[in-house]
């Protein structure tokens, strides 16, 4: 491993997700996950860039994030016969108002990001544990912080706004919008598929266990169905998606939940699980006969719909519509089931396209589509690789 390598951190709740680069950032090396932190048995998978298996270790107990970083670092320095990576480059899902681009981390941003953990409260805390083993095992390496937040600041001020007074709009109540780093690979990989898309009026759909879409005019973010935090908009694994704020209130009055008991609810119960009562897995909820798997389907599919109407006017038109994340790359009825929907907008699917779109970016739309439809797998790593490696320079 030579000393210009980047290793990039994706960090949850219960995994390590890593990325290793060469140099440039341009090439992927290895690949690979720390799985099951705290609840164990704990994985460690590795895989090359062409998804060969490289290295597999795991322990009965359960690790932390402490522990993980451990893990990954002693087998980076093990295969680097001594010599140490140049930079680390985290996924940091929330930057506030305070960041609007990537920043070599220290203990005075990570103080700053501190504050900002009551806005992603199941996402933040994860994301600067990393960050801290990093910095403590890692002592004379760069660590640089790059958000998913940060592509949305472009959005018009009305765009990031609520309907809320000052007092309340001052202390950053705002529109942040978030999967900005997804959204960044595809604003730059499209204009590469079809040059004419450089300057489109294009929607994204980011479809994963966390769910979201993006207006984009000439690749700058214009508008975000997540807001606040990332339990808006679309419904997701587990997560509400958009609810009214009565309900909220409702929760808390009439039922009695507490605040513990209602962010538990809104995060962790809802969404596909919720509706379905089966699975959070688009996958297994597709093979079920189930009426209630059919219908958390359904619901995603007619808010993919209402959105991508709102996108469409805050453009004022739509040239593209694209698909990515885990459920958007791989689930071919939800991307027929959303473009059957989105007719009157002129998407017109390419079935055996659809059904089979191959590696890479590819379109599935047919020629005469007057809205093309893509398929971009998400690479929100290479962004965070080139934003370290820009960091560097």
């Amino acid at each position: 491993m030579a000393a210009d390598h980047i290793l990039v951190l994706n960090t949850g709740s219960s995994s390590i997700k890593f990325s290793l680069f060469g140099s440039g950032a341009t090439e992927l090396l290895l690949k690979g996950r720390i799985e099951n932190l705290f609840s164990g048995p704990t994985r460690f998978l590795v895989q090359d860039a062409a998804q060969r298996p490289v290295h597999e270790q795991s322990w009965p107990e359960a690790l932390d994030h402490a522990a993980g970083m451990t893990a990954l670092l002693a087998f980076l320095d093990a295969r680097s016969s001594g010599e140490g990576l140049r930079a680390v480059g985290h996924r940091i899902v929330h930057g506030g108002s305070l960041y609007s681009g990537p920043v070599q981390l220290n203990e005075s941003v990570l103080a700053e990001l501190e504050t900002l953990i009551p806005l992603a409260p199941l996402h933040l805390p994860h994301n600067l544990a990393a960050v801290r083993a990093a910095m403590r095992m890692a002592p004379g390496v760069m660590q640089v912080a790059c958000f998913d937040t940060a592509f949305h600041r472009s959005q018009p001020a009305l765009a990031q706004a609520f309907a809320l007074p000052p007092d309340i709009t001052d202390r950053g109540i705002r529109r942040y919008g978030f999967h900005g780093l997804s959204y960044e690979y595809i604003a730059s990989s499209l204009p590469e598929a079809d040059t004419a898309l450089a300057g489109a009026k294009v929607v994204a759909a980011h479809l994963g266990n966390g769910a979201s879409m993006c207006a984009m005019d000439a690749g700058r973010s214009v508008a975000s169905s997540m807001g606040f935090t990332a339990v808006d908009g679309l419904p997701m694994g587990t997560r509400c998606g958009a609810v009214d704020p009565g309900v909220v209130l409702y929760l808390l009055v009439q039922l009695g939940m507490d605040v513990a008991a209602v962010q538990d609810l809104l995060y962790l119960r809802s969404g596909l699980l919720g509706v379905s009562g089966i699975s959070a897995d688009m996958r297994e909820l597709e093979a079920s006969d189930s009426p209630r798997a059919r219908l958390a389907i359904d619901l995603m599919v007619y808010r993919i719909g209402r959105e991508l109407g709102s996108m469409a006017a805050a453009l004022g038109g739509l040239d593209a519509l694209v698909f990515s994340g885990g459920i958007g790359e791989n689930s071919v009825a939800l991307r027929a089931a959303v473009c059957r929907d989105a007719r009157w907008l002129g998407v017109e699917l390419d079935q055996g396209a659809n059904a089979d779109p191959g590696k890479g970016v590819a379109r599935i739309s047919t020629p005469a589509s007057k809205v093309s439809v893509w398929v971009v797998p998400a690479n929100e790593e290479l962004m965070i690789a080139r934003h370290t490696l820009d960091i560097l320079g």
